[in-house]
C-alpha cells in the first residue's frame, strides 16, 4: 500500500500560513519579567544577608540569588553551621530553593582519629538521661564524611548523635543512618528487665560503675541485641545467658566483643 504523502503538503502548508503571528502583550511582557526580577533579587539577597545570615558565625558565608534560587559559598568552621545557614535560608519567604556550596573548613584530622574521638563523644553524650544503656550508634569515618549507624532508643537520642558529630572539628560532612527503636511498652519493660539482669549480675556488675554503660542493649519487639566490648568471653557469655533469662525475650543477639578483639571475626 503506498501513502499520498505528496497531496498532504499543500494542506500542511496552508495551516501553518494561517497561524497568526505571536503577539507579546503588556501582560504577557510583565509575566516574563516576573520569572527573572533583578529587584526581587537584590532585595531577597537584603533579607537574607542582613537577618538570615547575619550571626556572626557565617561571617565567611557569601550568597547570591538568581530568580530566587539562592546559592551559598564560603567556609565555615563545622558541618553544623553549614547545614544551619542553609535552614535559615530556605525559611526565608520567597526562597525558591538553596544550592549549598558552603566548605567545611578547620583541621584536617586522620580519619581512625576523628573516628576514635566520635566514639568516645556519642558514648558519653547521654549520661544522665537514663537512657544510656539502650543506645547502640556507631560510627565510621572515610576522607572526613561521617557515617552513624546502629540504633537508638529514641528521635532525641539520634539527633544527639548526629549534632555530636555536627559539630565535631574535622568533621566534613554527617549521614544519618541511625535507626530509631519503635516505641513500645512490652520493649520498655523488657529493656529494664535486661538492664538489671545484665548489670546486677555479679561478675558484671562493675561494667556498672562506667557512666557510659559499655554493654549497650537494643530492643525491637521482643528481640534483643547486645553491643559493646567486655574484658572477656566469659563476661559476654554471661551478658547473653542473663539477657536470656529475662521473662518476655523472644531471642537474644549478643554481639558484646572482647576487648582486644575488635575487628576480628
Amino acid at each position: 500500500m503506498k501513502y499520498a504523502f505528496r497531496s498532504l503538503v499543500p494542506v500542511v502548508a496552508a495551516v501553518f500560513l494561517s497561524i497568526p503571528p505571536l503577539t507579546l502583550t503588556p501582560h504577557t511582557m510583565t509575566a516574563m519579567a516576573q520569572s527573572a526580577d533583578p529587584g526581587k533579587d537584590n532585595q531577597l539577597l537584603a533579607e537574607i544577608t542582613n537577618k538570615a545570615l547575619s550571626n556572626k558565625k557565617f561571617k565567611d558565608v557569601k550568597a547570591s540569588v538568581q530568580n530566587g534560587i539562592v546559592t551559598l559559598t564560603g567556609t565555615v568552621d563545622v558541618y553544623d553551621t553549614k547545614v544551619d545557614a542553609d535552614r535559615r535560608v530556605h525559611r526565608v519567604k520567597n526562597v525558591k530553593a538553596v544550592e549549598n556550596e558552603i566548605e567545611v573548613g578547620g583541621p584536617e584530622v586522620p580519619d581512625n582519629v576523628l573516628q576514635n574521638k566520635l566514639v568516645k563523644a556519642i558514648e558519653y553524650d547521654r549520661v544522665g538521661y537514663g537512657t544510656t544503656a539502650f543506645n547502640a550508634i556507631g560510627v565510621s569515618v572515610q576522607n572526613g564524611a561521617v557515617t552513624l549507624s546502629g540504633h537508638a532508643y529514641g528521635p532525641v537520642d539520634a539527633d544527639s548523635a548526629v549534632a555530636v558529630a555536627a559539630n565535631t572539628k574535622g568533621v566534613k560532612d554527617v549521614i544519618n543512618d541511625i535507626q530509631v527503636d519503635p516505641v513500645s511498652p512490652m520493649d520498655d519493660r523488657i529493656r529494664i528487665a535486661v538492664f538489671r539482669s545484665v548489670y546486677g549480675f555479679p561478675s558484671l556488675n562493675k561494667y556498672a560503675i562506667d557512666p557510659g554503660k559499655p554493654i549497650r542493649i537494643s530492643v525491637q519487639n521482643g528481640n534483643v541485641t547486645l553491643y559493646g566490648v567486655v574484658d572477656s568471653k566469659a563476661d559476654k557469655d554471661a551478658a547473653g545467658i542473663r539477657a536470656n533469662s529475662v521473662p518476655g525475650v523472644f531471642h537474644v543477639t549478643n554481639n558484646l566483643v572482647v576487648a582486644g578483639q575488635e575487628g576480628k571475626q
